[in-house]
Parts: structure tokens; C-alpha cells; sequence
């Protein structure tokens, strides 16, 4: 029987939203009001220049062979959630300029919902400019700090199934956000993350601040250095001894965790492909690994799909508009079974891994993805083919 199940009820009013594919249809039945993740932080307007011959010297001019823009920052998150089904409420700043209007209505197309984030006058949206040069990519970025602080926008979050919060740097340390806290005292399961520390001093209290969490997704450098120890796996235990679900990221080498809710311990390799532009790729993989653990999958199944979702992303360019859909994830598969049933020996492999996608795929047709343009274009769905 398919994990999953449509769900036309919920299909949006908006003449913007088209039916998506509903893989949460059953967990929603349990508590129907509930947003599935509610997530907070800065949204950017990114714009990506790509094929870039060389980075650009002092003094010099180079010209791009192509371009795109696109909502960045937590919109990558917001919208890779949202393509995947999960209802997504997001708290952000928005700026009164038409980056700002560009953001808020690509991201109210992608079906997120924006009733906890504000519109502020006089204050601009922070844009970052990406330089993509031989698969490596170079950043500048501007912004200021929004006039109030995200506890004071948030106020007591919506309820939800899950939260996405970052530990955020606090005198000389991290700290979990207050609003992440109030979220987890409601019943959602709290996912975290935590940035590079340039300091060096990869704070001691951090397992303390991942008392009220239920999850933990460092990269294999990060785990390593906030453990102190000197392998991914060893960081990998230390760290399921801080929180339920420990996930240590290994770029090209896959991901692994331990899951001791259910007793699981699992590794996977990568999906193979050709990364374009890794921008956002790791908050696809947390949005996967999101929907997999709020859908109750086996833990093998949520790495191998969030993995999955992050390989896919990276073989375009532009952030938040590169994540797949449901529609994506039904060509890939269909690809791979057919070049794995005309005798393509990886192919095999790789329909032997993901043998369990069939089930949550949908079995009629959905709507395409948009994709970043170099213009601040309108419509954030494509009809169907």
C-alpha cells in the first residue's frame, strides 16, 4: 500500500496554485489545523552569474554566460519544503523595494505561507550576488539587521509538526532561538543547525542548548569540531547522546545517523551527479529528511530521499528555484527504472537503493517547478505538461 495519498481538499484557492501532491495526507488527518514546519531567518534576493571564465580581477570586467535570480537564505529551506508538500510557514523580514515584492510573491506562489512574516518601510531586502567559476562559487552580500528581533516578530509560533531553527551566536556562544523553544514545548519536533564557528572556540554548551531538540544536522567538519573528536563517525556518537536524531552530512561521501528514538543506525552513499551549483543543497536535504521523519519513514529511506532531493537540486543553478518537486523525483525515477530495465548496471544499483520511492510517488500528473531566470519574473509554476 502507497505511503502516500492525495489529498484535493487542501488543494490552494489561489489562481497561482495548482493541486500538489500530498505525501502528509494521513498524518494530517490526526491533527488537520497544524502547519507540517514552521521556520524563521533572513530571506535574500540571490542573483547567480554562471559560466563565468574566470572570477573576476581587480580592476576587470567579465562577462557571465548566464544568470538567475531567486529568494535565498531560508527561502531555500521554505521552498524546498513546500515543493515537497510539506505546509510551510515562514517568518521572515521583507523589504519595501521591489526585491522585496519579488521575494514575497515567488515565495506565496511556491504555496508558502507568509502570515507570520512582515513587510517593513524604509528597510531593503539583503542581496547576495554569486559568482560561479568552475563549479566553486564566490559571494557578495549586503544587508542590515531588521528593525526588530525574530522573537519579537514571532511572538508563540503556529503549531506545527516541526520546526527548522538555527543556534544562533549569543556572547561568545550558541543558543537555541526562543521562539524554536516555545515551538518544542508545544509538541514539534525541533531540527537544528548550526553555522561555522570563525572564532575557533566550537563552544562546550552546545549539547546543552540541544536539550529541547530533536534533531541535529552538522556537516562531517562541523560534528567534528564541536565534538572534538577526530572522525565523522566518532562525532556521530557523541552527538546521538545530545539529541533523538543525530545526522552527520559527508558531502560527496552521502550522510549517516543514528536514530535512537527507533534504534536505527544507517549510512548511504550520495546520489551520483554532476553538481552545477551546490547553493542551498543542504537545506534540501533537511527538508527531506523533514518530511521523511514527520511521515514516520524508516531511517535508511529518509536519508536516501533527502539525499536524493540534494542531488537533484544541484545539477541546476539558482538556490530555492533549483529543489525538486514531486514531478522531479517521478522523472528521475522513471529514468533510472528504464535505463535499469535496458541493462544500465548503475542504473540497477541505483533502482535497487531507491526501490522504495514507487510507493510515495504520485501516480497521476503534477505541476512543473519554475526554475531561476535572469529576470524578477511572475509566475512561479509552469502549467503541466
Amino acid at each position: 500500500m502507497s505511503r502516500a495519498a492525495r489529498n484535493d481538499a487542501d488543494a490552494p484557492a489561489s489562481p497561482f496554485d495548482k493541486p500538489r501532491w500530498d505525501p502528509l495526507a494521513a498524518v494530517r488527518r490526526r491533527d488537520p489545523a497544524a502547519m507540517d514546519v514552521f521556520i524563521s531567518g533572513t530571506v535574500f534576493l540571490d542573483i547567480v552569474f554562471t559560466g563565468l571564465p574566470t572570477a573576476p580581477a581587480a580592476g576587470t570586467e567579465v562577462w557571465a554566460a548566464g544568470m538567475g535570480s531567486a529568494p535565498g537564505g531560508i527561502a531555500n529551506l521554505a521552498v524546498a519544503a513546500a515543493r515537497l508538500g510539506l505546509r510551510t510557514s515562514l517568518a521572515a523580514g521583507f523589504g519595501d523595494d521591489a526585491y522585496g515584492d519579488f521575494c514575497w510573491r515567488t515565495l506565496g506562489q511556491e504555496g508558502v505561507d507568509l502570515s507570520g512574516s512582515r513587510r517593513f518601510t524604509h528597510w531593503h531586502t539583503p542581496v547576495t550576488v554569486s559568482m560561479a567559476v568552475d563549479r566553486d562559487r564566490s559571494m557578495v552580500t549586503h544587508g542590515h539587521d531588521l528593525p526588530v528581533s525574530a522573537d519579537e516578530m514571532i511572538g508563540q509560533p503556529p503549531r506545527s509538526r516541526a520546526v527548522v531553527a538555527s543556534l544562533g551566536d549569543v556572547d561568545g556562544g550558541v543558543e537555541l532561538p526562543g521562539w524554536a523553544r516555545r515551538a518544542g514545548a508545544e509538541g514539534a519536533l525541533v531540527f537544528a543547525d548550526v553555522g561555522w564557528d570563525p572564532s575557533g572556540r566550537w563552544n562546550p554548551g552546545l549539547a546543552e542548548q540541544l536539550a529541547d531538540c530533536h534533531a541535529f544536522i552538522p556537516n562531517a567538519v562541523e560534528a567534528m569540531s564541536y565534538t572534538h573528536t577526530d572522525t565523522p563517525e566518532a562525532a556521530l556518537r557523541a552527538i546521538a547522546d545530545w539529541v533523538p536524531l543525530a545526522v552527520v552530512t559527508l558531502g560527496g561521501e552521502g550522510a549517516m545517523a543514528i536514530d535512537s528514538s527507533t534504534g536505527e543506525a544507517e549510512r548511504v552513499p550520495p546520489l551520483p551527479s554532476v553538481a552545477l551549483d551546490p547553493t542551498g543543497a543542504g537545506d534540501v536535504f533537511g527538508a527531506g529528511l523533514v518530511l521523511g521523519t514527520v511521515a514516520g519513514w524508516p531511517l535508511r529511506e529518509r536519508l536516501l530521499f533527502a539525499g536524493l532531493c540534494a542531488g537533484l537540486a544541484v545539477r541546476h543553478f539558482g538556490g530555492s528555484l533549483a529543489a525538486p518537486g514531486w514531478g522531479d523525483l517521478t522523472d528521475w525515477w522513471r529514468n533510472t527504472a528504464g535505463r535499469a530495465a535496458a541493462g544500465d548496471t548503475e542504473a540497477r544499483d541505483l533502482a535497487t537503493r531507491y526501490g522504495f520511492l514507487p510507493d510515495l510517488l504520485p501516480s497521476g500528473p503534477v505541476c512543473e517547478v519554475r526554475r531561476a531566470h535572469a529576470t524578477l519574473a511572475r509566475y512561479s509554476d509552469l502549467d503541466a505538461a
